[in-house]
């Protein structure tokens, strides 16, 4: 149970980040959660979207380089070493994380991490091994 993420880099300069969020509002894409890391010169947008394939064409028509990539969504309680648990499970199964970021569906009870792993199916088969609930794309877009 892989979620596809789009990334897309965006010049960092004024209105670039805007014009691309109303590229994706303009063909009814919603955006879910995102999150921005940036140089002094361009920063890497990384979103998961109702409909991943019809925001990287809107961002693409935009003239936005877009790629879509498989990143594994997990369930954590939303409390004091959640995240530490989670990292633990993917320490015993020796999986490398390349980046992640995180959301609170209900503040002090659940939130989901977005982890991009170097082998994304072998994540999520350890994870499972494990006791993780890997949150499946249309459970992720109802969190």
């Amino acid at each position: 149970m892989k979620v596809t993420q789009i990334s897309s880099f965006i010049e960092n300069r004024p209105g670039r980040l805007h014009a691309a969020c109303e590229a994706l509002a303009a063909k009814g894409v919603n955006i879910h959660t995102l999150m921005l890391a940036d140089t002094s010169e361009f920063g890497i947008l990384r979103l998961i979207v109702a409909d991943p394939a019809a925001g990287k064409a809107a961002l693409e028509a935009a003239g936005y380089i877009a790629k879509l990539t498989d990143v594994v969504a997990v369930e954590i309680p939303d409390d004091a070493g959640g995240l530490a648990g989670i990292l633990a499970k993917a320490d015993a199964a020796s999986l490398n994380i390349e980046y992640m970021y995180a959301f609170s569906t209900a503040v002090g009870k659940r939130a989901i991490v977005i982890i991009r792993f170097s082998d994304a199916d072998r994540a999520v088969n350890e994870l499972q091994q494990r006791g993780v609930n890997v949150v499946a794309p249309v459970e992720l877009l109802q969190a």
